[in-house]
């Protein structure tokens, strides 16, 4: 997606993986990852990038088997670039993209950000504190 000089790609190989990591390691969900464990990550998720100017400013990832299920993880706009809707970008990059877009169930944990998801038709789970997700799996 290219919009006013914003690039969200899953391209793995455009990735800045140092950045991405300190990122990750300093954030709350993932303080305790090693960079082995973040590179495990990366390699086993589609991996959206968000750049601007050639520069890493968000990541995002997702594990998915294309039909059933998706789980939405690692969504972070790095220091400097939060608060410009770069996050409404991506989220909306990724629940538009052709492998996740037609998935009946799409879950995420947050601690703190169910309002931003709630806006994408995200709806909290049971009782939960963390678990949201968009369900449109017919149950009958």
């Amino acid at each position: 997606m290219m919009d006013s000089n914003i690039l969200i790609s899953t391209d793995k190989s455009l990735l800045d993986f140092e950045k991405v990591h300190f990122e990750i390691k300093n954030s709350y969900w993932g303080n305790y990852r090693s960079e082995e464990q973040t590179k495990k990550t990366i390699e086993n998720s589609i991996c959206f990038g968000v750049f601007k100017a050639n520069q890493q400013i968000g990541f995002a990832r997702v594990l998915t088997d294309e039909v059933v299920f998706a789980h939405i993880m690692d969504v972070i706009i790095f220091d400097g670039f939060k608060g410009q809707g770069l996050g409404k970008k991506l989220v909306e990059q990724i629940l538009k993209d052709s492998r996740i877009k037609d998935v009946l169930t799409i879950c995420l944990k947050t601690k703190d950000a169910h309002s931003f998801y709630e806006d994408f038709g995200f709806k909290t789970v049971g009782n939960s504190a963390l678990w949201m997700t968009i369900d449109k799996a017919k149950l009958d």
